[in-house]
């Protein structure tokens, strides 16, 4: 049935606990690749309970796995499931997220765009502990066929790449079991893990997660341009621009500008194939 807008963005949030432990942060930092080599003190920030911090993109996977797509239930968004894709993801962090923590989390739909041919839903997740808030996650969902329903067509996020070189370009090799070792953290799709179904999906073999060569670029962005400094991230965005595979090489270019580094990343071994693009780290 057709996406119905405002019934959509009228719903009540959806509120949920989450939880997590120091195991829940180590098994993702590691799921991006951390802990090479593993006696390195700048990795250990990543892997050893005494020394952990919490790179801000952990808020995708933190409690309930798939976080980011809390509202796709919400009244009023009734799709087929196999015309979705996942088109982009801001993560907005208010503090540095603990090491162990619960929180409470809700998650709406706070935007219904109409690109004509196609939809594109901004799922927001929020959460809050004691404290006061932790993070905002917002989730932009293209849905092929959904277009037509009357509604805005939405912002351009789109960024110019700087016409300069790259103040830093590094490579992050994906390893070969890296999406089997991320899908622990909460995305079971078996498009990352099972060829058969990756076949089935026009993939001669199955891909990484999205999720974690977003993660896996914030840490490369984080150690390379920041200190290693988690604490001084306070948004990070991306828009998915193409897939990589297991056993590639991620190309991460960085242009540092006051505040903020602007990104692009590509699969090296695929004549740079566009994976990220539109993505933009801010910092203090």
């Amino acid at each position: 049935m057709p996406i119905d807008a405002s019934a959509a963005l009228a719903a009540e949030p959806r509120r949920a606990e989450i939880g997590w432990h120091h195991k829940d942060v180590q098994l993702y930092h590691l799921g991006l690749g951390a802990g090479i080599p593993a006696t390195d003190p700048d990795e250990l920030r990543y892997t050893l309970e005494s020394r952990l911090h919490v790179l801000p993109s952990f808020a995708t996977v933190a409690g309930a796995g798939t976080a980011a797509f809390g509202g796709m239930g919400a009244p009023g968004i009734d799709v087929d499931l196999a015309a979705v894709l996942h088109g982009g993801q801001t993560v907005r962090v208010h503090r540095p997220i603990p090491v162990t923590g619960r929180a409470v989390q809700t998650s709406k739909v706070a935007a219904a765009y109409d690109k004509g041919k196609a939809a594109v839903i901004v799922l927001r997740t929020e959460a809050s502990d004691d404290d006061g808030p932790l993070w905002t996650n917002d989730a932009q969902i293209f849905v092929r066929g959904e277009g037509g329903f009357g509604g805005e067509r939405g912002p351009s996020d789109r960024l110019t790449v700087p016409e300069r070189a790259p103040d830093r370009t590094v490579e992050r090799p994906i390893r070969e079991d890296q999406a089997l070792l991320y899908r622990l953290s909460g995305d079971w799709n078996p498009l990352h893990a099972d060829p058969a179904f990756a076949k089935l999906a026009g993939f001669d073999r199955p891909i990484l997660h999205g999720l974690c060569t977003y993660g896996m670029t914030l840490k490369a962005v984080t150690d390379t341009l920041l200190d290693g400094d988690v604490s001084r991230i306070t948004a990070y965005r991306t828009r998915f621009a193409g897939v990589v595979f297991p056993g590639e090489t991620l190309r991460v270019r960085m242009w540092a500008e006051e505040g903020r580094v602007q990104v692009t990343v590509t699969a090296a071994e695929r004549d740079d194939a566009p994976v990220l693009a539109d993505t933009l780290v801010e910092h203090a």
